[in-house]
């Protein structure tokens, strides 16, 4: 099976789309109706429900809403139990929508491992550094954090959008480091499971 490269950009898109929604749930869908309402991006039939002024606001607001509960030290983990499953919602709703013509099967399965996969890890990540943020200040430097995960969000969806490619190899980097942190979160445990010779 051949990929052309309107499929490969487009894919490239929604992959970067999905891993945004790791760091902030709703920003890449506010940046993609903003592309769309404003006539930066032409989208597919299916994503009409983002193409609107009224989707636009909501995403707005809900945008809002998130950022706020981010930057309160603590509120933020228990916003994590909600904005992990969400994410991986949000990235595999993303990704099946830039692939439309696909058998529903593949279309579904790939949106899952892909954009989901993609939501989850970097989900993963920042919930992890979240964790050392807050064991290593008590959670004062979260807000700061929770301001680098917001322009994260922005510029890799603008960059989603502007230049796949780009945006592409950022989202790769950020898996490699993704990969690297969890890798060595599991060997930390693995050591302490070893019984240590009397």
């Amino acid at each position: 099976m051949t990929i052309n490269l309107d499929t490969l950009l487009e894919l490239l898109l929604a992959i970067s789309l999905s891993a945004a929604a790791g760091f902030r749930v709703f920003v890449p869908l506010l940046v993609l109706s903003a592309a769309a309402v404003f006539g930066h991006i032409d989208l597919p039939s299916n994503l009409d429900w983002i193409e609107n002024p009224q989707a636009l606001a909501l995403f707005g607001a809900a945008s809002m809403l998130e950022v706020i509960g981010y930057s309160i030290p603590w509120f933020d983990h228990l916003l994590d139990l909600l904005a992990t499953p969400a994410a991986i919602i949000a990235g595999t709703v993303v990704a099946a929508s830039f692939a439309p013509e696909m058998d529903p099967l593949v279309q579904w399965t790939l949106a899952l491992v892909a954009g989901g996969g993609a939501a989850g890890l970097t989900k993963t990540l920042m919930n992890l550094l979240r964790g050392g943020s807050t064991a290593a200040t008590g959670g004062l430097a979260n807000p700061i954090f929770a301001a680098f995960e917001l322009v994260i969000a922005i510029g890799l969806s603008t960059l989603a959008i502007a230049t796949p490619v780009v945006a592409g190899a950022i989202v790769i980097s950020i898996f490699g480091f993704a990969f690297y942190k969890i890798n060595q979160l599991i060997r930390r445990f693995q050591r302490q499971d070893v019984p240590t010779e009397p």
